[in-house]
């Protein structure tokens, strides 16, 4: 899906005279991107790595009970390096320091002294793969500044990088949880009963004094950190549903418990219609729902996203996200319709639209349900996503500012993805509940989720097989009807 960094993330900082200039990710040599764009599944080892201008994340591979991962692929993005190999030895220099490796050997030379590896380093298509107990001391050596390793959760800090939080519970109506960051965040974000996650992929999060906060609070009592497989992760207890928003420049998130108002936008509740929005979409408004207006007829509006100049991600060198995303999008509608559902395709064909003109057109029509779809080469099976909000702008009367009018349907929109999800593990296929800050998501005055479809597995092209194809946007069309009436759908 086009527009989601999950993984790495580059920052502007000052660097070192005479140290070349540090690429953004689209410019790092092939060697690493190609190892970056092979994310596997969920379970596969990886190690992240933290530096001052550029977050990144490598795979792991386990060699005769170690852990190894490559050397020339940690140093690259750092500075300049190059690697060569010459029989049995694999020599590496970063800027001045030179490094001399044999392979099957436990001892390495840097800077001709002696340096002893945790185990042996190997040599393997040319890739120099050291041992990750080993990598504290090594890149100490060859870098020359600050290294930290948690070697259990595999995550490395090089320089004074790391990212620290603050946490406060404010007892207001709704109860807040406030957390700062020194820096700014872009957690992933999914909730399930009694707990809301906030997964860190790229951010370089270091745990409080304790790994648990307790707030001696009923509906938000603790808070946890912890740490694996290259990832941070803050999960938010609570015996309420919870709704996160970010603030000050990414710096702030705000957890907060759903309160009755927004409870007004749950299933039964009648969603009223909303206007067509205005030249400068970054000033407009959308209504907020009431419960005084007559019951709308059940309309889904379809939306294939990408298309023209935009084609999205390429999901293999024939095969662009516009045309995979069409193709579900047509399917869908045939299923939704075939179940009595009306439906209107905001693209039929190859014409492109911008997402503020997507959200107009979507709220122009009153659905009671947008679904976009999304198509990804990554992972398995099917993620849905539900809309992050931001902090919300200035409420005008019955009137919430464009970029949150999301907020009184997203307890419908969850809705929505608990009914799809549920049908999809039905069917035995493989589905993530997330919440992201997907636009145009936030704009839509309906119950609103994104669907991204991966291939069934490690192969691309069954992402375009009919049959799975089917399969998805059938499980899709009963998700949909099976929260039909409590979406207040009129039969």
């Amino acid at each position: 899906m086009k527009g989601f960094g999950l993984l790495f993330a580059s920052q502007s900082a000052a660097r070192p005279a005479g140290r070349r200039k540090l690429p953004r990710l689209r410019f790092l040599p092939l060697v690493l991107l190609a190892l970056i764009l092979a994310a596997g599944s969920a379970d596969e080892k990886r190690i992240a790595i933290y530096g001052a201008s550029t977050n990144y994340s490598l795979p792991v591979v386990d060699r005769n009970g170690h852990e190894y991962v490559g050397l020339l692929e940690i140093v690259e993005p750092l500075g300049t390096v190059n690697a060569r190999t010459d029989g049995l030895h694999w020599r590496l220099r970063y800027n001045d320091v030179e490094a001399d490796f044999t392979n099957g050997q436990t001892r390495a030379k840097i800077h001709g002294k002696d340096f002893d590896l945790s185990s042996t380093f190997l040599l393997e298509g040319g890739r120099g793969l050291v041992p990750i107990p080993s990598l504290y001391a090594l890149l100490t050596k060859i870098l020359s500044v600050p290294v930290s390793l948690n070697e259990a959760s595999r995550r490395l800090f090089i320089g004074n990088v790391a990212t620290h939080f603050t946490a406060q519970l404010n007892r207001t109506t709704p109860l807040r949880l406030v957390m700062n960051f020194t820096a700014p965040v872009n957690p992933t974000i999914a909730t399930e009963p009694g707990k809301l996650r906030m997964v860190f992929h790229r951010e370089p999060i270091v745990p409080p004094g304790s790994p648990t906060l307790t707030f001696d609070d009923k509906v938000i009592p603790s808070a946890t950190y912890f740490e694996n497989n290259g990832t941070a992760e803050i999960d938010v207890n609570s015996s309420a549903p919870l709704m996160a928003s970010f603030s000050n420049d990414g710096h702030t998130i705000t957890i907060a418990a759903a309160t009755s108002q927004s409870n007004a936008a749950l299933p039964g509740t009648p969603l009223p219609p909303s206007p067509a929005a205005p030249a400068n979409p970054a000033a407009v408004i959308a209504p907020v729902p009431t419960t005084q207006l007559a019951p709308r007829h059940f309309f889904a509006v379809l939306d294939a996203s990408h298309g023209g100049d935009e084609p999205g991600v390429a999901l293999a060198p024939d095969l662009l996200e516009k045309d995979v995303t069409l193709s579900l999008t047509r399917r869908l509608r045939q299923e939704l319709e075939s179940r009595g559902i009306s439906t209107l395709l905001l693209r039929d064909t190859d014409g492109g639209l911008t997402l503020d003109q997507r959200a107009i057109f979507s709220n122009t029509a009153h659905p009671v349900i947008y679904i976009a779809m999304h198509a990804a080469a990554d992972g398995k099976g099917v993620r849905l996503y539900t809309a992050l909000l931001p902090a919300g702008g200035e409420n005008n009367g019955p009137f919430v500012a464009w970029d949150t009018a999301q907020t009184l349907f997203l307890p419908a929109s969850q809705l929505a993805a608990q009914g799809v999800a549920a049908e999809l593990q039905r069917r035995q296929i493989q589905v993530r509940t997330l919440s992201a800050p997907l636009r145009p998501l936030n704009n839509v005055t309906a119950a609103a989720i994104a669907v991204e479809v991966a291939p069934p597995n490690t192969a691309v092209k069954d992402l375009v097989l009919p049959g799975y194809q089917q399969n998805v946007v059938s499980a899709l069309a009963n998700g949909i009807v099976s929260v039909r009436d409590r979406l207040g759908a009129a039969r």
